[in-house]
């Protein structure tokens, strides 16, 4: 698979915002799992109706291949500036592949309380799943050859663009 052959994140985002308007109450509150997924986050929250107040989650420290892997080289600062306790959650991220940082984000968000119900919203689904992690909505479902990442980036305008890399050896998310 080539770079040209990826679909346009800024379709993938309206898809995902014509899936999520009817479904999402509009107090629901985003947390995005950093990087890719908080970018992802802020673009939602700043487009879909209601009020989304929009914290971000990094998942390091929560991920079970740690030990392993050890940390990864550029940890950001989880900020959830609201209480999560009987909140109605909207966990986003960019590319969902073996579902070790939705399991890892969701043991890190109840840390910080119950909340009343957590869905999932993805960019890019590739497959591969090594856990029962589902997203409810989904920008795109893609093929990637296990060896290749998808990799989100954003621009300093704020425009998304996919491309892809070889794998390294910390598990995707």
């Amino acid at each position: 698979m080539n770079m040209d052959c990826l679909p346009d994140p800024e379709q993938l985002v309206a898809a995902l915002l014509a899936q999520l308007v009817p479904a999402l109450s509009l107090d629901a509150k985003l947390v995005g799992i950093h990087s890719g997924g908080a970018w992802l986050a802020e673009r939602l929250a700043a487009e879909l109706p209601g009020q989304h107040e929009l914290g971000s989650i990094d998942v390091s420290f929560y991920r079970d291949d740690f030990s392993r892997v050890g940390l990864h080289p550029q940890i950001k600062k989880t900020h959830l500036p609201f209480e999560i306790e009987g909140a109605e959650l909207l966990l986003v991220d960019d590319v969902l592949f073996t579902g070790r940082s939705v399991r890892a984000a969701l043991n890190e968000l109840f840390d910080y309380g119950r909340p009343a119900s957590v869905q999932l919203a993805v960019l890019i689904d590739r497959g591969g799943r090594e856990l029962p992690i589902e997203a409810q909505f989904v920008g795109a479902r893609l093929t990637v050859p296990r060896d290749q990442s998808v990799v989100l980036a954003r621009a300093a305008t704020g425009h998304l663009s996919l491309g892809l890399q070889p794998r390294q050896e910390r598990a995707d998310a």
